[in-house]
């Protein structure tokens, strides 16, 4: 079908704005993390890491779960970058493999977590009178136990698996997007800009997904960026207790578990490099968070 002038004439120069919108919006992001040295380095261990998770299984030179009892044990070499565990499995295979369930099982659990406190925090403070007041208290009720206690209460009740620690992360952490939403939407639905768009017969739900949503998504980006180190390390412990992914599935947690009985035997690389790896990322995700908060609240600029 041929298509009208005007529909040849439309979807190219739009494509070409967004492209140059979104290139311009990179170098004048890029500028402003330039003042925060830390953060383009956190940036790019983070992206460094990310890489390594995705492709990375694809080239280790050892299956992860493969054992090798001839090969039990070994240091740090040339045929085995990182050494070998007690079973005889490739360390640096392992960590490779544990690089892409660690990073999945963080973001999923922190994507999970900002739609349901975003959506939570967004209703709450929209309606507000005793809708806001149930709310709260059922996050209040989440709250009032420590993070920890409440997530290994959580595993022992769902069971250990990788998939129960997602859902751990996800309970434990919506609270925090709930209550950030919440704040930030108290002061926006005040806005003159709001009370206009009532004016000219906008519904509910075009006011909060079209209006005040779009506004709150800055510090949303720096938050999660902070959340999902948190989320690997909250992953880690579980794990390490006994909580989350089970052996022989490479995780970091795992890893340290099973390496941890040998280091007094003089078998640091065991339990070393998963713990440095997990070290890397919660330090790179911290300093990338702080260069974004930088990058995204106007009054810090």
């Amino acid at each position: 079908m041929q298509k009208t002038p005007g529909e040849a004439g439309i979807s190219m120069p739009w494509i070409a704005k967004q492209w140059k919108k979104l290139r311009s919006t990179s170098r004048y992001a890029f500028f402003l993390m330039r003042r925060n040295p830390l953060s383009l380095v956190g940036g790019g261990i983070v992206l460094f890491l990310v890489l390594l998770a995705i492709i990375g299984p694809f080239f280790t030179p050892y299956p992860p779960a493969k054992s090798d009892i001839t090969s039990k044990s070994l240091p740090p070499s040339s045929t085995h970058w990182m050494g070998t565990d007690n079973l005889g499995m490739d360390i640096f295979s392992r960590v490779v493999h544990a690089a892409r369930t660690d990073l999945l099982i963080a973001l999923i659990g922190v994507c999970g977590a900002v739609a349901i406190g975003t959506s939570f925090g967004l209703v709450s403070a929209f309606y507000g009178r005793w809708v806001d007041e149930v709310m709260m208290r059922v996050l209040d009720s989440l709250q009032a136990f420590p993070t920890i206690i409440l997530a290994m209460t959580i595993a022992a009740v769902l069971g250990p698996s990788t998939r129960n620690v997602v859902i751990v992360l996800v309970v434990v952490n919506f609270p925090l997007y709930a209550r950030l939403i919440r704040s930030l939407v108290l002061s926006l639905k005040e806005s003159q800009y709001i009370d206009a768009a009532r004016v000219v017969g906008c519904g509910d739900a075009r006011l909060m997904f079209r209006h005040i949503l779009p506004n709150c998504v800055g510090p949303i980006y720096v938050q999660g960026s902070l959340n999902i180190g948190w989320s690997v390390l909250m992953a880690a412990t579980l794990s390490f207790i006994g909580l989350g992914t089970q052996p022989p599935a490479p995780e970091w947690g795992v890893m340290i578990k099973q390496g941890a009985r040998f280091m007094i035997l003089g078998r640091w690389w065991m339990a070393f490099f998963p713990g440095l790896f997990i070290f890397l990322f919660v330090l790179a995700s911290n300093l990338l968070g702080d260069g974004l908060q930088d990058v995204l609240d106007p009054k810090r600029r």
